[in-house]
């Protein structure tokens, strides 16, 4: 007898389809079920509320045939091509429905409701379902759909740049920002109106004579009309970027190592004036412009080395001629006064034997002070 019969068990979380090979029979409802089934043709399909969506191949033969089944146990959300639909359990969002869906819910013990939102209405995500979406709670659980939405932050001191379908539409201020994404490409890019650095480093550039050099370059800026910049090129940084290298070029490889060791400003002059040239109206600011460093080959390290040490070397040389003609016409000026002026003279004998007594303890003269000067003194140290 009990091999006659079937026996189906439906939890308090589930709704389930009974099946007769495939085909749809009845819906079962929580409890225990027995169904008589000698040649074993018949199977049930479970779903939990907790995600209620019935996704099964019978959907639409329900809908078509069985509308009193439909009504007792199934919720229905439509879209058509231009709307979108949210589902919400218990007063909380749970679902974006996309555009073009036809689907069923199981009825459960939560409290469901249904809206439609028109996409001819615009890109953005009106106010009201927008801040559902920003609602702290909501990042904490799941959300069906939320791949369909484009939402973000726009941080203090930012602009947001919003693009749909690969046009600039409008600038976006700070705050939270949400776009539909359905039938459309839309795109959000952040930009920072403070002052900004771009450094452009390694360049590796030949002179007018022939010697390569690494150039570090180093330049602030900022937008001044986001708009105007975006619309001139798609990515102003980018743009920017590539004309710093080119002005870069044009200032080292017009030039000589020896124009560029010998005013270093020269670089910086050059490229702003670049930049001016090729900026203007395009919405970017340059402030400054500045060379961080000029790295030289190794070899010619050394032969620079070795010019500079060949300069100091020759300027050390004309200082030290200097100095010994100087000192020799000092002399010669000295030997003029005291040939002319014999007081003179007697002054300097005194000064050179008052310089050789502070160096010795005793002293004997015989003969008078003449006698020393000429050669007659006889100095004893104790």
């Amino acid at each position: 007898m009990n091999m006659l019969w079937k026996r189906f068990v439906v939890n308090q979380t589930q709704r389930a389809l009974l099946l007769r090979e495939g085909n749809f029979e009845r819906v079962l409802e929580p409890g225990v079920h027995r169904v008589m089934d000698p040649f074993d043709r018949y199977a049930i399909q479970c779903w939990s509320v907790q995600a209620p969506h019935f996704d099964h191949p019978l959907a639409e033969t329900l809908r078509r045939e069985r509308g009193a089944v439909i009504e007792q146990y199934f919720d229905v959300m439509d879209t058509n091509e231009d709307q979108v639909g949210l589902r919400f359990e218990n007063k909380m969002l749970v679902e974006i429905v996309p555009p073009g869906a036809r689907r069923l819910y199981w009825k459960g013990p939560a409290e469901v409701r249904f809206e439609v939102v028109e996409l001819a209405e615009g890109a953005e995500v009106p106010a009201r379902v927008a801040r559902l979406l920003n609602q702290s709670n909501l990042r904490s659980r799941v959300v069906t759909g939320l791949a369909g939405v484009l939402s973000l932050q726009v941080p203090a001191w930012h602009l947001g740049v919003l693009k749909i379908d690969g046009k600039v539409e409008r600038l976006l201020e700070p705050g939270f920002v949400a776009f539909w994404r359905f039938n459309r490409e839309v795109s959000v890019e952040l930009v920072d109106t403070r002052l900004q650095t771009l450094e452009v480093s390694g360049q590796e550039i030949l002179t007018r004579d022939k010697v390569g050099l690494r150039v570090n370059l180093a330049a602030t800026w900022r937008f001044a009309d986001v708009l105007a910049a975006f619309a001139a090129t798609p990515k102003p940084v980018e743009h920017l970027y590539r004309e710093l290298q080119f002005g870069l070029r044009a200032a080292v490889g017009t030039r000589s190592l020896d124009e560029l060791l010998e005013n270093k400003q020269l670089i910086d002059e050059v490229v702003s004036q670049h930049l001016a040239q090729k900026l203007a109206g395009q919405g970017i600011e340059v402030h400054s412009v500045g060379v961080r460093d000029i790295v030289l080959p190794g070899e010619m390290k050394t032969i620079l080395a070795q010019v500079v040490e060949a300069e100091k070397s020759a300027q050390a040389n004309v200082i030290r001629r200097r100095e010994e003609t100087a000192a020799t016409r000092s002399l010669l000026n000295t030997a003029k006064v005291m040939e002319e002026n014999p007081t003179a003279l007697r002054l300097k004998e005194l000064e050179t034997l008052e310089r050789v007594a502070e160096r010795i303890d005793r002293i004997s003269v015989f003969g008078g002070l003449d006698q020393v000067l000429n050669g007659l003194v006889s100095i004893k140290s104790g």
